[in-house]
């Protein structure tokens, strides 16, 4: 029916005879509804085009593994110099680990980023609670879609490289080089969903809803971070998987994918493989046999208690924080004076705190952050066989403005998308829309206000906590000072620059018109993030050389604000003295971006 053209001459339709719904049972109405929801959630879908996002996702994670074991067929059949034969044997190593790292990586990911629906919620007790549905059969179809779910992401992410490989690397066996990559690879996504898994039940189990809900997002933000981390980092310890192997570290025997290179190098060498991998494969097998054992036994516990507390609910608490007073008296003496910013601001800090999908959008981009600063920091070296980790200076004085980039990056993601418009309405009919100019700068300048802040107190708090393990030439006083002013400076230009076209109070914003390019979202996050890390590398010497250097970098700051705050009020006048558009009426193509 869906391959067919959706209009049909007359006769056509008479001749099909009665339409028919397939007949479906009820579980497997069930699975099909608990399998929408995985990407029809508000943080999966935000827009409710769950079937484009799904697709978008399935590119997304199949697609980096194929292109790498495409581009393995030059290294493994060079053109120059003539005559050259195979990689060396630890460089064919690395290349099989890389596989085994990125299948344990996404499926990690994705299953952090699910966990939420793996078990029941409040959607779930009132809509199909009161149906004729036995509770046992709802428990039944979830399993069915977390497996369908798990084993659909495994195969989506890792099948097209082994199509690939034996072309592209030429493997003396075939059959065993086939059968060790599939089985390490398949088996490094298993555990790594099935350890996600088991330890949410255990958990939850544990510890119960109420209790695990608090430190929930904690944990999938460190989760996030620690699996990008290994993934990031894979260039730099690479070099180290060798001396690593050879000398039996415990770091070899404590990391997962390595359990499963062991199983990878087993099956492809046989009997001539080091004894190590046996013993790294030995692990890898028995870690994923407990890691499921606890899944079966410990998830059926945890959804039942997480039912009983659903009905039971929570019990009150006291909304009120006096702690915030003396901080809340400071910002209205001070960045808020107005009260039409005061009112915008205090809205912002209370959605954000109350909705939890945007804090799941701070979370998930919090983690990536973290990853991508750890990676920019460490180092690894060997040396006689000896792996050591290093802090890199020029990777500290990056970090200063990757930090910046992605907090303000991520709260302006949070801000502008939809979804959650249930508090606009007092604005609008309190001001209009759009607001009279006087209004809506207050309005727009306490979300930067508020940017502003958040900015500031991560990033003080990251260049603190770099002082802890910066190496000496970053300790003096003068490289402080200047870090600190960059740090501040970077805050302060970023927040005018992802805020000089937005015109809505945050988190009032409409639905997108038009599909947004996922690729050219990220190439704008790849080209701009090496662009705020050199920043603070080609400034921060230049700044702490003499007192002179800082009061020129403290003017070149103010001007650039200056005229940027000048170009934004501009657009927020022209955007007040505009007409406003009905509720269904398009800019374009009807009026061609014009409003009078």
């Amino acid at each position: 029916m869906m391959a067919e053209p959706e209009v049909l001459p007359l006769n056509a339709q008479a001749a099909r005879g009665e339409m028919r719904a397939p007949e479906r049972s009820q579980f497997a109405h069930l699975l099909i509804h608990f399998l929408e929801r995985f990407f029809r959630h508000e943080a999966a879908s935000p827009d409710g085009d769950a079937k484009s996002r799904l697709v978008l996702i399935a590119c997304s994670a199949g697609l980096p593994p194929f292109m790498v074991a495409i581009y393995l067929w030059p290294v493994y059949h060079p053109l120059w110099p003539p005559g050259a034969g195979r990689p060396p044997y630890w460089v064919q190593v690395n290349h099989h680990f890389f596989f085994v790292v990125y299948a344990f990586v996404s499926m990690g990911i994705a299953t952090v980023f699910e966990w939420d629906l793996f078990f029941p919620d409040l959607l779930d007790l009132f809509v199909l609670g009161p149906l004729p549905i036995a509770q046992k059969r709802i428990f039944r179809a979830r399993v069915a879609a977390i497996a369908v779910f798990v084993g659909g992401f495994l195969f989506d992410a890792n099948f097209l490289p082994a199509l690939v490989l034996p072309a592209a690397t030429d493997p003396p066996n075939l059959l065993r080089f086939l059968a060790g990559h599939v089985v390490a690879v398949f088996g490094s996504a298993f555990f790594a969903a099935a350890f996600i898994l088991a330890l949410q039940s255990v958990l939850l189990g544990l510890f119960g809803e109420q209790l695990f809900r608090r430190f929930s997002l904690l944990a999938q933000g460190f989760a996030i971070a620690g699996l990008l981390v290994l993934l990031l980092l894979f260039p730099v310890y690479s070099g180290v998987v060798p001396a690593l192997l050879e000398n039996r570290s415990v770091y070899a025997f404590a990391l997962p994918p390595f359990w499963f290179l062991g199983i990878y190098q087993s099956l492809f060498e046989g009997a001539s493989a080091p004894p190590v991998y046996a013993q790294l494969a030995g692990i890898g097998c028995a870690a994923t046999l407990i890691a499921t054992l606890l899944v079966v036994l410990a998830y059926p516990f945890a959804y039942m208690r997480q039912v009983r507390q659903l009905i039971e609910g929570p019990g009150a608490k006291s909304t009120r924080r006096h702690m915030r007073l003396p901080l809340d008296w400071l910002l209205h003496f001070t960045l808020v004076r107005a009260p039409v910013r005061r009112a915008v601001f205090h809205f912002i800090g209370q959605t954000i705190s109350r909705v939890t999908r945007y804090r799941i959008y701070l979370v998930l981009y919090g983690g990536v952050g973290l990853s991508v600063v750890v990676a920019t920091v460490l180092r690894f070296t060997s040396d006689h066989g000896l792996v050591r980790m290093a802090v890199s200076g020029e990777g500290i004085r990056a970090a200063v403005g990757i930090v910046a980039f992605w907090t303000i990056a991520s709260l302006r993601i949070a801000f502008v998308s939809p979804g959650n418009r249930r508090g606009s309405w007092i604005f609008r009919i309190v001001h209009g829309k759009p607001a009279p100019f006087r209004a809506a700068i207050e309005q727009l300048l306490a979300a930067k206000a508020w940017v502003l802040l958040a900015a500031l107190s991560v990033t003080f708090t990251a260049c603190l906590a770099f002082q802890f393990i910066a190496p000496p030439e970053l300790r003096p006083w003068p490289a402080v000072a200047a870090q600190l002013l960059v740090a501040a400076g970077m805050c302060l230009l970023l927040t005018d620059i992802f805020f000089l076209n937005v015109r809505e109070i945050a988190f009032t914003g409409e639905r997108p018109r038009a599909e947004s390019n996922f690729a050219f979202t990220v190439w704008k996050y790849i080209l701009v993030i090496p662009v705020v890390s050199g920043f603070p590398v080609a400034t921060e010497p230049w700044i702490e050389r003499s007192s002179g250097h800082f009061a020129v970098a403290i003017a070149g700051l103010s001007a650039a604000h200056f005229v940027l705050r000048a170009a934004h009020r501009r657009m927020a006048r022209e955007h007040s003295e505009s007409l406003a558009l009905e509720d269904d009426e398009e800019e374009f193509p009807m009026k061609l971006g014009l409003r009078y």
